[in-house]
């Protein structure tokens, strides 16, 4: 999964040629969204199936810190000092986003 975040070519370089984040390189901002596991049952949503608070806490800042060990290890992330931005597992996320170009995307797995 993190490989495949890190390395996927979304956005493009100054020549028009698409590129990843370890290629520009470019900060990371991981948000995480528990909610999306849940399920309709009648008018409401269950969520019983999601993986516990304390368990996705764990595997949450796990993410976060391989993928700040895989950016740090990258020489060209680590001498323009590239960073890694993250919510909080288990609270409300709210994200407001003013950017400077196309380059914002969603990526779920």
């Amino acid at each position: 999964m993190l490989k495949s975040l890190l390395n996927v070519r979304l956005c493009e370089d100054n020549e028009g040629k698409h590129v990843s984040v370890l290629d520009l390189p470019a900060n990371v901002l991981i948000i995480p969204q528990a909610t999306l596991g849940g399920k309709l049952k009648g008018r409401a949503m269950q969520y019983h199936d999601n993986i516990g608070k304390e368990d996705g806490k764990e595997l949450f800042a796990q993410f976060v810190a391989h993928c700040e060990k895989e950016l740090a290890s990258n020489s060209k992330c680590a001498e323009v000092g590239v960073v890694v931005k993250h919510g909080t597992y288990g609270s409300r996320q709210v994200l407001q986003i003013d950017t400077n170009g196309p380059y914002t995307h969603l990526i779920e797995f």
